[in-house]
């Protein structure tokens, strides 16, 4: 009888001790910035900045949809087959034929952030999100609201990186109600000095 109380101790312990956040097997989270050619990379390395900040594990790949849409879909595969989380940011210019094609073949989610979207506007909205039903694109032009984005989605299952988020935005409140008092002050000392 206490040999049995002893193993059933053990392994009510056993569950706990699995099943606590620190142990949790629960699969890595990570953002893969998928450009459309190397011309990308300097307008993807701000998206990447942004995550550094956040700590959030990403990596740059580069596949086009038009010109090696075999290496796209062997590429799509392998993340598609991995135990991680992915959240795909997807960097192409022109057509963006890549953020349709990736959303069309994952799972995961997909966001649009094309390198050409000021100098297209609408043009470009309509090519990278006018997609057939169910093929999702979020579309987002800023690079940095692309990365907040992308981690604004993962954080809906890791509380750390909500906190990180809160506390970003907190720091973006303060920046602007700052900038506020420095603009008034110079508007009242210029006024002081007529």
């Amino acid at each position: 009888m206490l040999s049995r109380l002893i193993v059933a101790g053990l392994s009510f312990f056993l569950l706990l001790y699995r099943s606590s956040p620190k142990y949790s097997t629960m699969p890595e989270q990570k953002v893969v910035i998928l450009m459309g050619s190397r011309s990308d990379v300097d307008f993807a390395t701000s998206i990447a900045d942004l995550l550094k900040h956040f700590d959030v594990k990403h990596e740059f790949r580069i596949a086009s949809a038009h010109k090696t849409p075999k290496e796209l879909v062997r590429i799509l595969e392998e993340y598609e087959t991995s135990e991680e989380k992915i959240l795909y940011i997807t960097v192409a210019g022109l057509s963006d034929a890549l953020s349709g094609t990736v959303a069309g073949f994952t799972k995961y989610p997909v966001i649009a952030c094309p390198p050409d979207s000021k100098e297209y506007r609408w043009n470009k909205v309509f090519s990278s999100m006018m997609t057939p039903r169910g093929v999702s694109v979020l579309f987002v032009a800023e690079p940095e609201n692309a990365a907040l984005a992308a981690v604004k989605i993962l954080a809906v299952s890791d509380s750390s990186l909500q906190n990180k988020v809160a506390r970003y935005q907190q720091k973006k409140r303060e920046e602007v109600i700052a900038a506020d008092k420095e603009v008034r002050r110079k508007k009242i000392a210029k006024r002081d000095m007529e």
